[in-house]
């Protein structure tokens, strides 16, 4: 198990490091600069130069990277050049939020999704099978914005339950903001369910055609002792993962959802970051997303092998 994480550990770090490179130099290649966007398109020459030098921009790209992983590393972050705030600060607000919203998604899409496609694979080809089915590929091809505006119109405009903006002060819990985070949820959720009933479906189908399982069967165990010691543990596995990609998606690809909701998360900011070229707020954020999405696969690698030794010397 040792060499296991040893190996696993390696790859997550490995693949901090391309991120890192690859995310300052998608900065650099950004269209604009950052004086202009910051200090406007009529401050002077002299200005925007003292501007890029108070930034670092005027050094050698290699300079540049190694001073702002170092400083990275090291907690500092920067500072917002769009709003003079700490970048640190900003961000990890910004990502308790995603956070909170995650949670709330996961919540939803995660229990209903292994359920409903754990009755699809024990229901092969019936009515029950083909509806699930047929409504997963439904919520996949219905964008998340289309979902957002009719959740609002349908449960906030017309019925009055629920708010129609999810904005949230800095410091809130998750149970005092919960009605804000219900419509939401639900948006996110609702693409992700797919994903998580096909994947539990077709792994259970697979895992019950299986010698071992027809032969608990007809040993005479138990339908549910069967069900719950000799499928789901291996069923699982293939679902694990995709809940694992899910959680990195759900934390730096809210965009949409966040917009619509108004919803002051990390995805939201990095918008932000982008449309003002604000160089030291888009590195910040991508690197947490990269960073959790690594964290996310991590935890799931360990899971998955707890659940299949063998694994572990895979």
């Amino acid at each position: 198990m040792a060499r296991f994480l040893i190996r696993r550990l390696g790859f997550v770090l490995l693949t901090l490091l391309l991120s890192s490179m690859l995310i300052f130099v998608a900065t650099q290649v950004l269209p604009g600069d950052v004086a202009t966007m910051v200090l406007g398109r009529f401050s002077t020459a002299e200005a925007k130069a003292e501007l890029r030098a108070e930034l670092g921009l005027d050094q050698p790209v290699a300079v540049q990277y190694g001073s702002w992983v170092t400083d990275f590393l090291h907690g500092d972050w920067g500072t917002s050049a769009s709003t003079n705030a700490a970048v640190r600060e900003l961000t990890l607000t910004r990502l308790r939020n995603s956070g909170m919203l995650a949670l709330m998604g996961l919540l939803m899409y995660v229990p209903l999704g292994i359920t409903l496609g754990l009755v699809a694979a024990l229901r092969r080809n019936s009515w029950l099978d083909h509806t699930i089915s047929v409504g997963s590929l439904a919520f996949i091809g219905l964008p998340e914005f289309v979902t957002g505006v009719i959740l609002i119109a349908v449960f906030s405009l017309k019925l009055g339950w629920l708010p129609s903006q999810s904005a949230i002060d800095p410091g809130e819990s998750f149970v005092s903001v919960l009605p804000q985070l219900i419509l939401p949820g639900i948006t996110i959720a609702l693409g992700e369910l797919a994903y998580v009933i096909r994947m539990t479906r077709s792994s259970t189908a697979d895992v019950l055609r299986t010698d071992y399982v027809r032969t608990a069967v007809l040993n005479g165990l138990p339908r549910s002792k069967v069900l719950w010691i000799h499928v789901l543990p291996n069923a699982l596995l293939p679902t694990i993962t995709i809940i694992a990609i899910g959680i990195g998606w759900l934390i730096g690809g809210l965009i949409v959802t966040e917009a619509v909701f108004s919803y002051p998360g990390l995805g939201r900011l990095l918008l932000f970051g982008i449309q003002r070229r604000d160089v030291a707020l888009i590195q910040a954020s991508c690197m947490i997303i990269i960073v959790v999405f690594c964290v996310a696969n991590l935890l799931a690698d360990i899971l998955y092998a707890c659940l299949n030794p063998r694994i572990r010397y895979a």
